[in-house]
C-alpha cells in the first residue's frame, strides 16, 4: 500500500495540471471502490474549479470552489495517471479506456487524470472543506512527521509507558500519520532499534533521535519518487526508485550493509506484517 512518500509524489505530480483548473467533466464508472462513492459524485465534481491539492497522512485532498473537498485514497493498487498534457519534456497522449479506469477527470486545459485501481481497495469521498477535520478517516490522525507538530518531545511523550512493540507504535496512525511498513523498517534500522523492543522502554534520547531519522528517510524517499513494489507508479507512469537503496526492507537473507557486520537481515511477522532487521545492529 502506498505510504506517505508515494502519496506525496502522486500529489505533486497531478497538482500542476489540476490546481486552478475547472473539472469540465467527471466520469464515475462504477458505484463504489472499497466503499460506495458519495451520492451524486460526478455531478458534484463536474464544473467545479480545483483550488489546491494537499496531503494528509496517506490521503490526497482536493479543495474545490464549491466549498467541498475530495478525499482520495490510493489503496493497494490505485494510480492517478495523467494524459493529454506535457509532463516535463514529454507529452502523454490519451490512452484508450482501460478496464479498471474507475474515475476520470477531464480538465479544461485538456489534461485527463484517470484513477485506475485493479484491486479496488482505493476510495474517494466528498466532504465540506470546513468540516474536514471531523471526517472519520482524518479526525483521529496524529501529526504529520514532516510538520512542526512532530518533534522530539512529542514522540517521547507519545511513547511513554506504551507496552506495544516500537514497530507497532510507529505504525499507529494516531501517533504519527503516514508512516507505513516499509519506512518504519528503514527508520528502525538507522536508529539501531529492534522492531520488537517495547516502545515505553526505549530511552528518551533514543526516541528523540528517531525524529530526524524519520524525516530523513521520508525526505529521501520523496526525492526518489517513492518505492515501487508491485503496483505503485508515479502520475507519469514512471516507477519510484527508493527501493533500490533499501537497507533492510525486503532483504531477508542478504548481508547487513553496516561495515564490519557479518549478520544477515532477518524477517519476522508482527501483527500480520513483515519486519526486516539486523539482529546485531538493532537492539
Amino acid at each position: 500500500m502506498p505510504e506517505l512518500p508515494e502519496v506525496e509524489t502522486v500529489k505533486a505530480g497531478i497538482a500542476p495540471v489540476m490546481e486552478g483548473q475547472l473539472i469540465m467533466q467527471a466520469d464515475v464508472n462504477r458505484p463504489d471502490l472499497r466503499w460506495p462513492f458519495p451520492d451524486g459524485m460526478a455531478e458534484r465534481l463536474t464544473g467545479k474549479r480545483v483550488l489546491q491539492l494537499r496531503r494528509r497522512s496517506k490521503y490526497i485532498l482536493v479543495d474545490l470552489d464549491s466549498a467541498e473537498t475530495l478525499l482520495i485514497h490510493l489503496g493497494m493498487s490505485g494510480r492517478m495517471l495523467i494524459s493529454g498534457h506535457m509532463i516535463g519534456d514529454f507529452h502523454h497522449p490519451h490512452p484508450a479506456p482501460a478496464k479498471h479506469d474507475h474515475v476520470v477527470f477531464h480538465m479544461e486545459n485538456g489534461a485527463r487524470i484517470t484513477f485506475n485501481d485493479a484491486r479496488r481497495f482505493g476510495a474517494m469521498d466528498l466532504m465540506a472543506t470546513d468540516e474536514q477535520d471531523d471526517h472519520w478517516l482524518i479526525r483521529d490522525l496524529g501529526p504529520e512527521p514532516l510538520g512542526n507538530a512532530f518533534h522530539e518531545q512529542y514522540l517521547i511523550d507519545a511513547l511513554k509507558g506504551r507496552n506495544t512493540p516500537i514497530k507497532s507504535a510507529l505504525l499507529d496512525q494516531r501517533i504519527v500519520a503516514g508512516l507505513g511498513n516499509i519506512y518504519v523498517c528503514e527508520v528502525l534500522f538507522r536508529a539501531g532499534i529492534h522492531p520488537k523492543r517495547k516502545a515505553g522502554r526505549i530511552s528518551a534520547p533514543r526516541v528523540a533521535a528517531m525524529v530526524p531519522i524519520i524525516r530523513d528517510v521520508l525526505s529521501e524517499a520523496i526525492a526518489a519518487g517513492g518505492s515501487s513494489l508491485r503496483d505503485y507508479r508515479q502520475s507519469d507512469g514512471e516507477l519510484g526508485y527508493f527501493q533500490h537503496v533499501f537497507q533492510v526492507y525486503d532483504r531477508a537473507g542478504a548481508p547487513c550493509v553496516t561495515p564490519g557486520c557479518q549478520k544477515e537481515i532477518q524477517r519476522i511477522v508482527q501483527s500480520g506484517r513483515s519486519s526486516f532487521f539486523c539482529p546485531q545492529c538493532q537492539r
